[in-house]
């Protein structure tokens, strides 16, 4: 039966459609994967990077936990590695909606300024940023004439994904 809940459909999603893109990613040259381009972190490396720290981010605020080190100080990263912290960042953010009331509400502080925001928000807000980013790399492909763009949408998912149930 296809997936009805707007939670489960987010996360699950967020995590197909960045598979899909690290899936097109894993064809290009090393060159062509850390290519700079005058958009987003910059390059479809660091762009996924980035979405993959934010996930990591944002679980640790939803988990009222110590910060973790920011997934950009390291690397670079190879595809797998990626594939892995995504895997890893997901089941996460999975267990921590789970675990909570989606409109419960996480304090926390940025640059000094605190801010409250529900559960519920982070999340819309996390995989929406990852939506934001992988059009993006989508962008970045397509500069560098890839012909067969990966599937990202949400309707592809449901089409590809959640509808052969």
């Amino acid at each position: 039966m296809p997936t009805s809940n707007p939670t489960d459909i987010l996360l699950t999603h967020n995590q197909w459609a960045t598979h899909s893109v690290l899936d097109a990613c894993a064809q290009l040259t090393d060159e062509q994967f850390h290519r700079r381009f005058e958009m987003g972190p910059g390059s479809l490396h660091d762009t996924l990077m980035h979405v993959l720290g934010a996930m990591r981010g944002w679980a640790d605020l939803l988990a009222q936990r110590p910060r973790r080190d920011r997934v950009e100080a390291g690397g670079p990263y190879a595809i797998e590695q990626l594939k892995s912290l995504l895997d890893d960042a997901h089941d996460d953010l999975v267990a921590l909606v789970k675990a909570h009331p989606i409109d419960g509400e996480i304090t926390g502080e940025r640059g000094g300024d605190p801010y409250m925001f529900t559960r519920g928000a982070i999340l819309t807000h996390v995989t929406t940023h990852g939506m934001h980013h992988r059009a993006q790399c989508l962008n970045m492909l397509r500069q560098m004439d890839v012909e067969k763009l990966p599937p990202t949408a949400v309707l592809e998912w449901l089409v590809m994904v959640d509808g052969q149930g």
